[in-house]
Parts: structure tokens; C-alpha cells; sequence
């Protein structure tokens, strides 16, 4: 599977939603629905890296399909509210890069 940019991934997201999905939800239900899928992978990065243990119902679940899931609605919620995602990605580098140039390096919780 070749890689793909993130103007690709709203373009697919895109054209499935407008097939397939018939139409978007709306902003609000997807803004709820991101943060259920957030909740599910906080849900297994406790399970997997933290100290709680494993249920039943956490059988088959991966960290990757619910990133995917992630991403999914994130990129949804852009393109229905006219997000560049790639701009806006490109200007938060810049901006973390400028901000953060030292601080972390002089960072001793971080050695």
C-alpha cells in the first residue's frame, strides 16, 4: 500500500462520505463521536501500557484501527467545517518548532 497525504486522506474521506456514507453528520454529532473514539483508544493504551487489565470486551480490539477511527472523524470534522489539513499541519510544525525550540531540550524531567 503506497503512502498517502493528508490532502489525499480528506479527499477519500471525502468522496466515501458522499457515496457510501450518503452524507455527513453533523459537525456536533461528529465531535461527539471523535471523542468516543478517543476514549476508546485511551481505553486500550491503559489496558496495554497502564496498569488496568484486560476484559473481555477488549478482545480484538487494535491501537491502530482505533488511531484509524481517530482519524477518521478528525478528518471528517475538517472537511465539513473547510480545513486544509495539510496548511494547518504545516503552520502548527512551524509553530511548536519556534515555541518549543529550547524548552525541551533544557527540560530536565526529560533525561
Amino acid at each position: 500500500m503506497k503512502d498517502i497525504t493528508l490532502a489525499e486522506v480528506q479527499q477519500q474521506v471525502d468522496e466515501w462520505i458522499n457515496t457510501t456514507g450518503v452524507r455527513y453528520f453533523s459537525e456536533l454529532t461528529n465531535m461527539a463521536i471523535l471523542t468516543e473514539e478517543v476514549g476508546e483508544v485511551a481505553r486500550l493504551m491503559s489496558r496495554k501500557y497502564g496498569e488496568q487489565s484486560f476484559k473481555k470486551s477488549d478482545e480484538g480490539k487494535e491501537l491502530a484501527d482505533e488511531l484509524a477511527d481517530v482519524l477518521w472523524v478528525l478528518t471528517c470534522i475538517a472537511n465539513q467545517t473547510g480545513v486544509n489539513l495539510t496548511e494547518v499541519f504545516q503552520k502548527n510544525m512551524a509553530k511548536k518548532t519556534q515555541r518549543d525550540s529550547d524548552r525541551h531540550q533544557q527540560n530536565e524531567k526529560l533525561r
